[in-house]
């Protein structure tokens, strides 16, 4: 089979016996019914793991689209450089926009919070299922980019639980903040060690209100340096996308293999 044109479907909990599967759910109405697809018709599974698997559809049911897997491929790489980003949770649609736009630039995983200034706050149900909506956002951003694995999307947590979860994590950690006056990313990047800060990078993105001072002060003590963006003040949203733009373009993937 030439899988050069092949279409990639990204299918969570992707479960092959005897070299056979079910494809359920959004995936398969987008085969069947949206992109006409039938027996015989060649496809690209992924596992959102790494795993890559070439495979034909053998039919199309009200159960699902039985599929049979005809080789695998290498298993995609994850990124050598890995990119987390703390963002507190902001109005639906910029949340949305954040979320898929930081996806295509490569982020490795979002996890969201609510602080002080928070507007936006999520309880019981509606945390899950704001939480399936990013995942599915990420899923079909990392699609639409040729990404094998989607950006990894974390339950919504409270401020404090993010510093308690990063405080330790490898490689260089801001916060941004826009009444930081003695350090900007830009001179940041620029003088930071490699060997050190090329283990990761963490960064932490307020809420429409910014952070406190506190938050800050606490931030700090856990690890993270606050950074400004420069004179103008940014959306929040807008921010995000700067940051994971710029640090990728210095440390990470923007350039040619």
């Amino acid at each position: 089979m030439n899988d050069i044109s092949f279409r990639r479907f990204l299918v969570e909990d992707l479960e092959i016996k005897n070299n056979f599967c079910l494809i359920t759910g959004r995936e398969a109405h987008h085969i069947s019914k949206v992109l006409r697809m039938g027996r015989g018709d060649g496809l690209v599974l992924l596992d959102g793991k790494g795993g890559r698997f070439i495979a034909e559809i053998q039919s199309v049911s009200h159960e699902g689209i039985k599929v049979q897997i005809k080789r695998p491929l290498n298993p995609a790489e994850p990124p050598a450089f890995e990119i987390t980003l703390c963002q507190a949770v902001i109005k639906s649609a910029s949340m949305d926009y954040l979320i898929q736009k930081t996806s295509e630039l490569g982020v490795t995983r979002i996890f969201p919070f609510f602080s002080s200034r928070s507007v936006v706050h999520l309880k019981g149900d509606r945390q899950q299922k704001k939480r399936r909506r990013w995942k599915d956002i990420a899923h079909n951003a990392a699609k639409q980019c040729k990404r094998d694995i989607p950006a990894e999307i974390g339950p919504p947590t409270s401020f404090e639980q993010q510093l308690t979860s990063f405080g330790n994590a490898p490689g260089l950690k801001v916060i941004l903040w826009e009444n930081e006056t003695s350090q900007d990313l830009k001179g940041l990047l620029q003088n930071r060690d490699p060997a050190h800060d090329l283990e990761g990078f963490t960064g932490m993105v307020g809420p429409e209100g910014g952070f406190t001072p506190d938050e800050v002060s606490n931030a700090e003590r856990a690890g993270f340096m606050p950074v400004s963006m420069g004179h103008r003040i940014l959306r929040a949203e807008t921010a995000a996308l700067v940051l994971v733009a710029i640090v990728q373009y210095e440390w990470g993937d923007l350039q040619l293999r």
